[in-house]
């Protein structure tokens, strides 16, 4: 079952240290340089003086709209690695329900949530950096939101996104009816192949096994991907290896699970911030 993935344990290995060495500081601003509502935006940053090269990770916050928990749940994190963390939050009165929010309005009249990322990139840069693009990281209903962003989005400045324990997927799936499939969406086989040659890592808590948690959607179609988060991973990239071969398409994605954490945001976290540093350094291949 666990054919095409890896078990982070292994290769989550801290390959450098850039901690900052003076306080980070945090706050929150306003972002309204896209086609959309405007957003606001938590973030934790080093001083001016350690911006110009600190990488950047956008972070995409669960069903509970709770950005700035999510971008706290970094800060550790940043100081260690020397990152700058940016998470926008999306709320639920201009993004209402998982319709406007980790499904993209897709298929509504409303602005794509997908498409602010490319340009809320452009407002981080207006704040100092030299970096030349930012790592995606989602958990739960962040994660669903960053499966299909890539999907759907050209995300052209992305270095590595990051899809830890979402609760359920979009399969590669022409016959299968949008949200849980691409039929009706503008997707076709281009666009499959595209989506599979994205840098993207599912990370998958070994512990997020509740098939009774409350915030687990358990439509038919979701059970179908498998009686909890952890079986509906697997499922997922098993479909996308499996697709990318009958299309001839090279599959980079790649897929880690994480000893002893469930569905924590917090747990996630720690598992991506040393592979993103790493990817930062050339050490890791994201290449299955």
């Amino acid at each position: 079952m666990h054919r095409y993935f890896l078990t982070l344990l292994i290769i989550a290995v801290v390959f450098f240290q850039s901690a900052f060495a003076g306080e980070l500081r945090s706050g929150q601003f306003t972002f309204s340089g896209w086609d959309g509502p405007a957003l606001e935006v938590h973030y934790i940053e080093p001083a001016e003086d350690d911006m110009a090269d600190a990488p950047i990770v956008i972070v995409m916050h669960g069903v509970r709209r709770n950005a700035d928990d999510y971008a706290h749940n970094w800060r550790e994190l940043a100081k260690e690695y020397g990152f700058r963390i940016y998470a926008p939050e999306f709320s639920q009165r201009d993004f209402k329900g998982a319709e406007l929010y980790n499904l993209g309005g897709i298929g509504t009249d409303h602005p794509s949530s997908y498409a602010a990322i490319e340009p809320l990139f452009a407002s981080i840069m207006e704040r100092g950096g030299m970096t030349d693009g930012y790592y995606l990281f989602g958990h739960s209903a962040g994660a669903q939101f960053v499966h299909r962003a890539l999907l759907f989005e050209d995300l052209d400045h992305l270095k590595l996104a990051f899809s830890a324990n979402a609760g359920w997927y979009t399969m590669p799936d022409e016959s299968l009816d949008w949200p849980y499939g691409i039929k009706g969406t503008p997707a076709d086989e281009d666009d499959l192949r595209a989506w599979f040659g994205k840098p993207m890592m599912i990370l998958l808590g070994e512990e997020d096994t509740d098939p009774r948690d409350r915030n687990l959607r358990r439509s038919m179609e979701a059970l179908k991907q498998g009686p909890h988060r952890f079986a509906r991973g697997v499922t997922f990239i098993n479909a996308a290896k499996a697709k990318a071969d009958e299309l001839g398409a090279p599959l980079i994605w790649r897929g880690g699970t994480v000893p002893g954490v469930a569905h924590d945001n917090a747990g996630m976290a720690i598992a991506a911030a040393p592979l993103s540093a790493a990817h930062e350094k050339n050490k890791v291949d994201t290449q299955p």
